[in-house]
């Protein structure tokens, strides 16, 4: 009979790399990461487990259109450019992924956008208005005591915005969070990370602003164009894209029997 050790041997080994930006070239630390994640999935194939590789790149957000307006091209035209490269980087280091994914993709898009709707459903998404300081750079908000010399913690500049928002309701998880840190110690990893983690979550949070109007480089709000979803919204749901996130009939595509066989979902 099999045992332990034989059960986790064939467990399914999923990593990615960063979901890499295409505000500009490729550099060392893209390299890095990309060996770095390509070392694991050879290694657990060859420990007898299927490994799934996924690397690819965000391509929507405020940035991207700026640098797309600076280089005088249209946003996608700039995006298929840059993420070209990222492409080339991962064929040139001979990385084993298994699938590259573009957040302009239309499966991507669509995973999005059940994401967005599911959250709906189950009542995490309101409407409201958001002030606050935000960074182009770093593509994010930050509160007045996070600034440090009126710059953003990373030394980015900040600009005052004021503007309509979808919010998610990041608050109604805490409790749930911090119960999950307990019962799973190694949710985490390293130790410092999860400590690091848990002591933030522990000094409550706050909802989430989810969309932005001040410009029109991203996925829209189902229902609402107006609106477009906030780039990390968009970008880590890649992570779930490339396992078949929007597909319906999981069960057919689990026994390859539906388009896409096998691999459109995973594992």
């Amino acid at each position: 009979a099999a045992g332990p050790e034989d059960s986790k041997a064939r467990a399914p080994f999923y990593v990615t790399t960063p979901i890499y930006y295409v505000n500009d070239k490729p550099h060392i630390g893209h390299a890095y990461t990309t060996v770095a994640c390509d070392t694991l999935a050879r290694f657990h194939r060859l420990d007898g487990r299927r490994a799934r590789l996924v690397t690819g790149t965000d391509e929507h957000g405020q940035k991207v259109e700026q640098s797309a307006a600076k280089a005088g091209v249209a946003p996608l035209e700039f995006a298929d450019g840059v993420s070209a490269n990222f492409r080339d980087l991962a064929s040139l280091l001979e990385c084993t992924y298994d699938d590259f994914i573009r957040t302009t993709e239309p499966r991507h898009r669509d995973a999005v956008h059940l994401m967005w709707r599911t959250m709906e459903e189950k009542g995490f998404i309101y409407k409201g208005a958001y002030e606050g300081w935000y960074s182009v750079r770093d593509e994010a908000f930050y509160t007045e005591a996070e600034l440090v010399d009126g710059k953003a913690p990373t030394g980015a500049d900040v600009a005052w915005v004021s503007e309509p928002s979808y919010f998610f309701k990041l608050t109604a998880f805490q409790e749930p969070l911090l119960e999950l840190y307990r019962t799973q110690p190694d949710f985490i990893m390293p130790q410092g990370r999860r400590n690091e983690m848990v002591r933030f979550v522990e000094g409550g949070l706050t909802d989430l602003s989810i969309s932005r109007t001040a410009f029109k480089w991203g996925i829209p709000v189902p229902g609402d164009d107006e609106h477009v979803i906030y780039v990390w919204l968009d970008a880590l749901t890649n992570y779930l894209t490339a396992c078949g996130y929007d597909v319906t009939d999981l069960d057919k595509l689990r026994a390859g029997t539906a388009e896409g066989g096998e691999s459109a979902v995973w594992p």
